[in-house]
C-alpha cells in the first residue's frame, strides 16, 4: 500500500475525478472547482448533486469498464466520495491514471472485521468484539463478549443500518437471521459518554494535518450534530488524533481519513469505524477552518502541502434530513451566525441528508443554544 512520493504536483487547470455524485461529491466539485481544477463526476443517478456543478457528468454504473476507462483518460486523479465503491473499479482505474485513495484502504473500511483486526494490529483499542461468519458461531462469540451485545453486518452498513441490539442469544439469533444471516461481529455495549471523531488528511509524501476532533450526537443511528471543540479531556483529544495519524500511517494512506471513537463513562478511547473520505462530522470545517475537508481533499490527491487546519470559531453543525422538510427558511436566515449548506437534492425522504448548518459563536455552549433552538423551530415547521 505504498504510495509514490516522487508523483508530481497536479496543479490547478487540470482535470480531477470523482466516483460518485452526492452531497460529498458535491462540496468536493466546488471546492475543486473554486481552486481551479475541472471535475468530472461518475454517477449512475441522472439527478445526482454533484453531476449539477461539474464540467463533465458520466453517468455509468460504477463497474462499467467502458466508463471507468473513459473517465481514467480524462483525469490527472481520481478520488472517491464513499468507501462502497467496488474495489476492482479502483483497481482498474489505478492501471491507469492516479487514484486515491487505493483499493487496499478501501477492502479495510469496507469489512467491519478486517477493519477492527488492522486496527488493532495498528496499536488502537477497539471495543471487545467476536467475529461470527455463521449460524454455528453465535453461541460462542454470546460466551466470548456477553449481554447487552450489538450485532453489526461486517458490510455495506452505515447510519445505524445492518445493526441490532441484543440482549441474550434468542435475540442474537433473531437478529442473525434478520441482518440474512451474512458476516457480521458482535460488539460488547459498553457504556458510552460521547462518541468523537478525528479526520486525518496525508499526502503521498506522508505530510499530515489534523482537523480539531468533534463531538458527536446521534438520533435514529444518524449523525445529528456535530460540537467542535469537542468537550473532552485533552489527554482524550490528544489520543484520538494520534491513533488517526497512526491509522493513516499504517495504511500509507493518501486522502481524508475520518476515525471515529468511542469515549466510554470511565474515560477508555475505543476505536469505532473509519471512512476513507471525507466524512459528515468534518462538514464544519467549511466555514470553523482556515482549510476545509473538501479543499483538503483536493490537496493531498494533488500531492499538495496540506492546508492550515486551524479552528477558526467554535462550531456547531446540525444535519438537515428529509423528515423536516420543507423547512422555514426564514428561521435560519433570522440568526446572523449561521451558514447554510444545502446538497440540489430533487427529492426528499426520511432520514435522506438534505443539507446541514454550521452554527459560529464565542464558545460551544452558545452555539448549541441556537442550533438547537434553530432546529426545534424547522423541526415544528
Amino acid at each position: 500500500m505504498s504510495a509514490d512520493s516522487s508523483s508530481p504536483q497536479i496543479l490547478p487547470g487540470a482535470t480531477l475525478g470523482v466516483l460518485g455524485g452526492g452531497q460529498l461529491g458535491r462540496m468536493f466539485c466546488v471546492a475543486a472547482r473554486t481552486m481551479g481544477y475541472r471535475v468530472i463526476v461518475l454517477d449512475p443517478d441522472p439527478l445526482c448533486g454533484a453531476g449539477h456543478i461539474s464540467d463533465v457528468h458520466i453517468q455509468a454504473e460504477y463497474t462499467d469498464q467502458a466508463a471507468l476507462e473513459s473517465m481514467a483518460k480524462q483525469c490527472d486523479a481520481i478520488t472517491l466520495e464513499f468507501e462502497n465503491i467496488p474495489s476492482e473499479s479502483v483497481r482498474f482505474i489505478a492501471d491507469k491514471t492516479i487514484v486515491y485513495p487505493v483499493a487496499e484502504s478501501l477492502e479495510i473500511a469496507q469489512n467491519r472485521d478486517i477493519e477492527k483486526q488492522f486496527a488493532q494490529k495498528a496499536g488502537l483499542r477497539p471495543v471487545p468484539y467476536a467475529a461470527i461468519l455463521s449460524e454455528k458461531e453465535l453461541q460462542q462469540a454470546a460466551d466470548d463478549v456477553g449481554f447487552p451485545a450489538i450485532l453489526k453486518s461486517n458490510t455495506l452498513g452505515y447510519d445505524g443500518k445492518g445493526q441490532f441490539v441484543v440482549n441474550d442469544v434468542a435475540e442474537l439469533e433473531s437478529a442473525f437471521e434478520q441482518v440474512g444471516k451474512v458476516d457480521c461481529v458482535l460488539e460488547k455495549k459498553i457504556n458510552i459518554r460521547c462518541e468523537v471523531s478525528a479526520i486525518v488528511a496525508r499526502n503521498a509524501n506522508a505530510e499530515m494535518a489534523n482537523f480539531p476532533v468533534s463531538e458527536n450526537q446521534h438520533r435514529n443511528g444518524v449523525l445529528h450534530l456535530s460540537i467542535v471543540p469537542a468537550r473532552v479531556s485533552e489527554e482524550i483529544t490528544k489520543l484520538a488524533i494520534e491513533n488517526a495519524s497512526i491509522l493513516a500511517d499504517a495504511m500509507s494512506y493518501v486522502g481524508i481519513l475520518a476515525v471515529e471513537f468511542f469515549v466510554s463513562e470511565d474515560d477508555v478511547l475505543y476505536f469505532n469505524e473509519m471512512a476513507p473520505r471525507p466524512h459528515n462530522s468534518g462538514h464544519y470545517t467549511k466555514d470553523a477552518c482556515v482549510t476545509s475537508q473538501f479543499e483538503q481533499q483536493v490537496r493531498m490527491m494533488c500531492g499538495l502541502k496540506p492546508g492550515d487546519t486551524r479552528l477558526m470559531s467554535p462550531v456547531v453543525m446540525v444535519n438537515m434530513l428529509g423528515d423536516l422538510w420543507l423547512p422555514n427558511w426564514a428561521d435560519i436566515f433570522a440568526q446572523n451566525n449561521i451558514k447554510l449548506h444545502l446538497y440540489g437534492k430533487p427529492e426528499a425522504r426520511p432520514g435522506r441528508k438534505m443539507g446541514h448548518f454550521n452554527v459560529l459563536a464565542e464558545d460551544v455552549e452558545s452555539a448549541l443554544v441556537v442550533a438547537e433552538g434553530v432546529f426545534s423551530k424547522l423541526s415544528d415547521s
